[in-house]
């Protein structure tokens, strides 16, 4: 068992990932499209929320843990060209191994439009945080970093948003299995943006539509 399988149950029942701006963002994006894959789709809150307003969704995710209808990693996407309207990933592309190559495969596999959200860059230590806290994160990238991202991938960003987010610091701690001297670690890096026992994180959400 991976340990995203492990972690499943948490990412499903975890309140920051089952709701949020970009989230109805994704939905409101969507709108028209008949079908949509979610990539990485985790907890699978892309999916409900795009299946609430009438898109028909496919799912797929790494980890069988996650209940994806289709177990593939975002650099090898089982689909044929242009077998979707919307190509969807939130939250996921800073786990990534090989960033360029996911999302080559998500502009390979849409017809229209690829929608990214994920947490934005803040810094060396924030990076060595996220790392302590979970050895699966790769790194987060900067806007401009996503910009370069999508042309290289073939996409155009028609539009781009940025807000922050407060989350609860200590179940973010806990969905990892973060403890003891780590989790002091963690802490310390990130104390300046811990207010009120909630740690604000910068977000990105991206439209990119196939050139």
């Amino acid at each position: 068992m991976s340990v995203w399988d492990e972690r499943a149950e948490a990412y499903r029942e975890s309140q920051e990932h089952r709701e949020g701006w970009d989230l109805d963002l994704i939905a409101e994006w969507a709108a028209g499209a008949r079908t949509a894959l979610d990539v990485a789709s985790g907890g699978g809150h892309v999916a409900r929320r795009l299946r609430e307003v009438g898109v028909e969704v496919v799912s797929s995710d790494p980890a069988p843990g996650m209940r994806p209808d289709v177990v593939c990693p975002a650099e090898d996407l089982p689909f044929a060209d242009a077998s979707f309207d919307v190509v969807a990933c939130r939250l996921a592309a800073h786990h990534f191994q090989d960033v360029e190559a996911g999302l080559g495969e998500m502009a390979r596999v849409t017809r229209d439009l690829v929608l990214v959200v994920d947490n934005l860059r803040m810094g060396d230590s924030d990076e060595e945080a996220n790392r302590l806290r979970d050895p699966s994160h790769v790194r987060n990238y900067s806007e401009e970093e996503w910009h370069v991202l999508f042309a290289g991938a073939g996409l155009e960003v028609v539009e781009a948003r940025t807000e922050d987010r407060r989350i609860e610091f200590q179940p973010w701690l806990d969905r990892t299995g973060c403890t003891g001297e780590d989790a002091a670690r963690v802490r310390e890096l990130v104390a300046d943006r811990i207010e009120g026992g909630k740690l604000r994180l910068d977000r990105i959400a991206l439209k990119g539509r196939k050139r």
